[in-house]
């Protein structure tokens, strides 16, 4: 999901403000917030800017929606027969719709695209600058292209969960759970191209993880009761840095993440009563990226 427009200067995230949960666009620069959808039944958790910041795509029940930021007049795309699970944007301008374990494949003047899937599906992530999805299990993972293909993918064995790509499209990277509770949570790195799949660090528990736009750090947020911390991982050092604490009264469910240009990490949490979004500045330990283009 693209959460941040190109040059980091605007956040897509969802409130209930207005008295129904709703899609608004965030101006990090003065603050301001614009309300972009005011519909009955927003999935919250599928709203993403198209890869052009131009488009705001969105599932409303049943029915995929793409709404042009400069009207928010909203144009049915796609009616579902089911549920869907998950929203996921392609770079290409192709959206992809978890419907039970189906993967309905939704792009421009082609005709839709139904691809079965022979395993027990946790998510879906759009491939940045491949026109791929990354469909994900608790122990497997494929990759599926365009015409349907699907690419089995070695993980390692056990639980695994939190798969997210990195900004380059070249890697993605999941949490192994490891069966023992006593034991760390691991951070991998999958190279689809190259068919590796390697350790990169052992953590805090981390309940969820992602990189900055050059992949030489990463931020989590651990799922301890105990230790709820925000925190900051180095690829070449893999040391830990504490940035705050989260105190979210369900650590599972908290994500952090990467600003475009590394100098901010943002988070979810209700530690004041209600969920919100908090921001942590970390130019003084991480350099400042380029956005991903």
């Amino acid at each position: 999901m693209r959460q941040f427009t190109r040059k980091g200067e605007s956040l897509l995230h969802w409130s209930d403000r207005s008295g129904s949960r709703q899609a608004y666009l965030a101006d990090l620069k003065d603050g301001g917030f614009r309300q972009l959808t005011d519909v009955q039944g927003l999935q919250h958790r599928m709203i993403s800017l198209s890869a052009d910041d131009k488009s705001l795509w969105f599932v409303d029940g049943q029915t995929l929606f793409d709404a042009p930021l400069s009207t928010l007049k909203a144009r049915e795309i796609y009616q579902a027969k089911g549920p869907v699970r998950q929203l996921a944007i392609l770079s290409d301008g192709a959206a992809g719709l978890l419907i039970g374990n189906e993967l309905i494949r939704v792009a421009p003047k082609l005709p839709v695209k139904a691809v079965p899937l022979e395993m027990e599906v946790l998510s879906i992530h759009a491939r940045p600058r491949h026109p791929q999805f990354l469909v994900t299990g608790s122990d497997q993972a494929l990759l599926v292209d365009a015409a349907g293909s699907r690419k089995p993918l070695k993980l390692e064995a056990g639980k695994n969960e939190g798969f997210a790509w990195t900004p380059s499209g070249k890697t993605f990277t999941y949490l192994h759970v490891p069966e023992d509770p006593r034991q760390l949570i691991t951070l991998r790195e999958n190279n689809p191209e190259e068919a590796t799949d390697k350790l990169l660090a052992k953590t805090s528990q981390f309940a969820s993880a992602s990189a900055n736009t050059d992949a030489s750090v990463f931020t989590g947020s651990s799922r301890s009761k105990a230790s709820p911390y925000v925190l900051i991982l180095l690829r070449v050092t893999r040391r830990e840095l504490t940035l705050c604490e989260h105190r979210s009264s369900d650590p599972a469910s908290v994500q952090s993440f990467f600003a475009p240009d590394s100098q901010s990490v943002f988070f979810q949490s209700d530690r004041h009563g209600k969920s919100a979004i908090y921001r942590v500045k970390v130019e003084k330990f991480v350099e400042e990226t380029e956005p991903a283009g």
